[in-house]
């Protein structure tokens, strides 16, 4: 296997993480508004990621940051096309992280509603946006001979792309309820796995769509089993959350959005971002990629810090790995 290939594989481990992690903790954002019934609960929410969200968004800056540096021309081909849409995902996760830190600053109640709607808002924006960005670049966009991308914003505002969208939504709010209720106890607790079932078979149904879609226009055997993890580990994460695992049912919502993302990366390759236009005109992990001495200097620093990141990021999530509940919040937080 060349070291372009390689990276291409780290890179889709990369975005694979993010969407495991950022995507619980965009669901629990989304929750703030549809299964919260007060600021208390609210407050609840907000505490069950409060220690990890940031940490998550580090894999995006690694996602993009490797992309960057192993495939430049992909890089600027996709930040200069998706400007728009990444621009807005940019502002939205500037905006949310000012919303978790400010908050609690003051006591007045609509300084505290508002930075909660911008914590919803900001949360499922996003949400949907990776889906449409990621759904347009496995379906291919307008690039033309110098890969460069001539197309416009409406271009990528397509049926396939906007049920790319829907089915992260869904699914990341499926991933968050179930995350919430792993991590709260009470009232809240059981509100959230209901609404998880709810949401879980939303999800269920366009993600089963949109995957068959993609397996019909792009997929091989290898996607093909990919897929069929997918819907396996959802329907089997709906039926533990019946039962009331909720354990087994956020390891097996994880293990959907990995299989999804798998599948897309399966179903891409060996391209990076296909061109609609013409099939040659198509960046590809060759011609996409930096020099072989930039991949094997990268390999070596990936080696080295990536163990030291996941060992710091494990105990994070251990530490704070206790249930919360409304009776955990001192009354000088509400």
């Amino acid at each position: 296997m060349e070291l372009h290939d390689v990276w291409f594989v780290l890179i889709a481990v990369l975005w694979t993480g993010y969407f495991f992690l950022e995507g619980f903790d965009f669901g629990v954002g989304i929750l703030t508004k549809l299964l919260a019934r007060d600021r208390l609960e609210k407050r609840v929410l907000i505490n069950t990621i409060g220690p990890v969200w940031d940490g998550n968004e580090v894999w995006l800056l690694t996602a993009g940051g490797a992309t960057f540096a192993a495939f430049p021309e992909w890089y600027a081909t996709l930040f200069s096309g998706f400007y728009l849409p990444l621009l807005i995902i940019l502002l939205c996760l500037i905006v949310r992280g000012v919303a978790f830190e400010y908050r609690a600053k003051r006591p007045e109640e609509n300084w505290q509603r508002n930075w909660e709607t911008a914590i919803f808002w900001t949360s499922l924006i996003p949400a949907f946006l990776w889906g449409v960005a990621f759904g347009n670049i496995v379906r291919g966009v307008k690039i033309d001979r110098n890969f460069e991308y001539v197309g416009n914003f409406w271009d990528l505002l397509n049926p396939y792309a906007l049920l790319g969208g829907l089915v992260t939504l869904t699914l990341f709010t499926f991933h968050g309820a179930v995350f919430t209720a792993l991590k709260t106890v009470g009232d809240i607790r059981e509100r959230a796995r209901k609404l998880a079932t709810v949401v879980g078979l939303a999800s269920a149904v366009v993600a089963l769509i949109f995957l068959l879609w993609t397996q019909v226009d792009s997929g091989d055997g290898k996607s093909l089993v990919a897929l069929i993890v997918a819907v396996a580990a959802l329907v089997a994460a709906l039926v533990a959350n019946q039962a009331g695992r909720e354990g087994w049912s956020f390891a097996l919502s994880g293990v959907t959005i990995v299989a999804a993302v798998a599948m897309l990366f399966l179903s891409l390759f060996p391209n990076v971002m296909p061109s609609s236009l013409n099939e040659d005109w198509s960046l590809t992990v060759t011609n996409a990629s930096s020099s072989p001495y930039t991949l094997k200097i990268m390999t070596w620093c990936a080696g080295i810090a990536t163990p030291i990141v996941l060992l710091y990021q494990g105990w994070t999530y251990w530490v704070f790995r206790k249930r919360i509940g409304t009776q955990h919040i001192a009354e000088a937080a509400h």
